[in-house]
């Protein structure tokens, strides 16, 4: 695998109060929520400072200097685009335009990511020119390609469960590898089963 022409892109919410896991904060309140978030920041660093490949963080208002993503790892950039659809497009175009052959996106809320999955991610588009692997709720938590397709970034209601079919008739004639289908954290239905959360869901009454 050469990392030099590898790049993982990661989109991230600026962790503040009342701004990010705003479904998840309805349930649990927005402290709680954020502090989740801050929880599954740190989850998502500690799968991708060791990835071997290069590595840009896009963050959705501002880029912090000081904070969890290290400058010396992580190269920072800011969204752009009107829509979720429009700001993964920039960054994909962006990616291309510097040289990468392989770009991987990902968000910073996937508990049920490892660095293993990441790794085998990127191993996939060596035979394939994408990859795409499908979320509970109905859109995706990664998607990687080897040239851009731009069609995968327009016409679609960006946060609901038409995603991944529409992106999915988007690559039914492409060469496409599909990962195991993952839960990403949008709801407290997502998480209260899952150990690591309890300590943030103490408050919470059945």
């Amino acid at each position: 695998m050469n990392a030099k022409k590898n790049l993982l892109l990661i989109f991230t919410r600026n962790p503040e109060l009342g701004k990010c896991k705003t479904r998840l904060a309805s349930k649990i309140g927005d402290e709680a929520a954020l502090k989740i978030y801050i929880f599954l920041l740190e989850h998502t660093v500690s799968i991708t400072q060791n990835l071997n490949v290069q590595k840009r963080v896009y963050y959705s208002e501002e880029i912090w200097d000081t904070d969890i993503w290290d400058n010396t790892i992580y190269q920072k950039k800011l969204q752009k685009g009107g829509d979720l659809g429009l700001r993964m497009l920039d960054a994909f175009q962006d990616g291309f335009k510097s040289g990468y052959e392989k770009i991987i996106i990902i968000g910073s809320d996937m508990y049920d990511l490892s660095q293993r999955d990441l790794e085998s991610a990127f191993l996939k588009l060596d035979n394939h020119d994408y990859v795409l692997g499908p979320a509970e709720d109905g859109g995706y938590y990664l998607l990687g390609m080897t040239s851009l397709k731009e069609e995968l970034f327009h016409d679609k209601l960006w946060g609901t469960e038409a995603v991944l079919p529409s992106t999915l008739d988007n690559l039914k004639r492409e060469n496409l590898f599909e990962l195991p289908l993952k839960n990403d954290v949008d709801h407290y239905e997502d998480i209260k089963e899952i150990k690591a959360f309890s300590p943030y869901l103490k408050h919470i009454k059945e």
